[in-house]
């Protein structure tokens, strides 16, 4: 099982790239990680939001696998704990899907990408900022395999 993580960026700083690879490189090959960056557009006072997040929106869904499970990051979604999380895992790998989790940028998802996704998962009522989350998602996706292989490094009170 491969999980993609679709995001909306512009240049993320050293140390962010630096501990978002600390994470992903810990899951295995059967859980692997991986970062698909895809351009934001630059926000002129002249475009509109909705014509900015529907072009940004075009690039993702063009990115979208046929046959991975979509799932779109918002702040609608679902609400996992990190042990709700390792049994959504454990589903995904049963399940023998790939899995491409859509990351907004600075205004969010497009409404195209929220429709395409299969499912919705939000990771706090709190806002975060978009370069953040892939860190999240990381740190938990590791969290949650840890959970799954009974590793030590989730301790649950």
């Amino acid at each position: 099982m491969r999980i993609r993580l679709l995001t909306i960026t512009h240049k993320s700083p050293a140390w962010l790239q630096t501990a978002y690879h600390d994470y992903a490189k810990r899951l295995p090959a059967h859980c692997a990680l991986e970062l698909i960056e895809i351009p934001a557009e630059k926000r002129l006072p002249h475009v509109s939001l909705p014509r900015l997040l529907e072009r940004e929106g075009e690039k993702m869904l063009a990115a979208i696998k046929p046959q991975h499970h979509v799932i779109a990051l918002d702040v609608k979604g679902q609400l996992w704990s990190s042990e709700q999380l390792a049994k959504q895992l454990m589903k995904w790998q049963q399940d023998g899907r790939n899995i491409d989790l859509l990351i907004g940028g600075p205004d969010g998802l497009a409404p195209a990408c929220l429709e395409k996704a299969q499912e919705s998962w939000s990771l706090s009522p709190l806002t975060f900022p978009h370069l953040l989350v892939r860190l999240i998602i990381a740190e938990q996706m590791y969290r949650a395999f840890s959970i799954v292989t009974q590793h030590p490094y989730h301790r649950s009170s």
